[in-house]
């Protein structure tokens, strides 16, 4: 009986963290470029009483075994790069990947830093920054006499000088993408780093060899879905009631057990 009451509080933790997950995707619902989350368990270690296949006394073999499971555990997170919903904004700088990629940030540490969020500002330099002031790679410098910024779907980037009305082109953005993406490592500000397990870093024009092209006055936003987090909240708050009353009914056994008198 005492196995009940550590089996169903291992449900009970689970499910905690996994409202933690949901609650987080459902804080992101406006975050540009933010990719929901989605918690996986993994069940525990089983006692095995009788083995399948084992021999009986009578020399016939068990069809079936006797295991006894010990619980539940999130063993990890994963994260949908599906493409989330689109936002005209008309700004020349914000851009959106339609398709598979990132765009490259210099941290202040000198690493690379990957996001979707292509909501870009110009900086006191003339460089085309984040909103956290992170360049953006390769740099690119608007001239000051510029009236008008053009992205080309390829990230060809031009400018439009004062006086004149041919665009002038400055520079191209290049894209990254990864093999595994789930295996980038988040690190707030809509900012991942690459690990081991999401693969060699590839890079490329946008619309060329499968990666995304770039579209001008618009933003990407999050891809999460209010009405199926909310969903998932109801189930993850259902079996952690679920697993207190298997926790309670352990506890009554327990004390109908106690109060035995011969």
């Amino acid at each position: 009986m005492i196995r009940a009451l550590w089996t169903a509080s291992s449900g009970m933790i689970a499910q905690q963290t996994n409202i933690d997950i949901i609650s987080n995707n459902l804080a992101n619902v406006n975050t540009v470029g933010y990719k929901k989350s989605r918690a996986q368990f993994q069940d525990l270690l089983y006692q095995t009483i009788r083995a399948a296949g084992s021999t009986t006394a009578q020399g016939s073999m068990n069809p079936t075994g006797l295991q006894v499971g010990h619980g539940v555990r999130l063993i990890s997170t994963s994260k949908s790069y599906e493409q989330g919903d689109v936002m005209q904004t008309g700004n020349a700088l914000d851009l959106m990947i339609e398709g598979d990629g990132f765009f490259q940030l210099l941290l202040p540490d000198g690493t690379i830093g990957y996001t979707r969020d292509g909501n870009f500002k110009i900086d006191g330099e003339g460089r085309i920054v984040n909103n956290d002031g992170y360049i953006l790679q390769p740099e690119l410098w608007i001239p000051e006499n510029a009236t008008d910024v053009i992205v080309g779907s390829d990230g060809t980037v031009s400018v439009i000088l004062a006086g004149e009305e041919m665009p002038q082109e400055i520079g191209q953005i290049e894209l990254a993408r990864f093999l595994n993406p789930e295996g980038l490592i988040n690190i707030g500000r809509n900012i991942v780093r690459p690990s081991l397990a999401s693969g060699e870093i590839q890079y490329g024009t946008a619309g060329m060899e499968g990666f995304g092209t770039i579209a001008q006055g618009y933003l990407e936003m999050s891809n999460v879905k209010v009405v199926e987090e909310m969903v998932n909240l109801i189930v993850a708050q259902r079996a952690y009631e679920v697993n207190s009353k298997a926790i309670q009914a352990a506890d009554e056994m327990l004390q109908t057990a106690n109060n035995l008198r011969r």
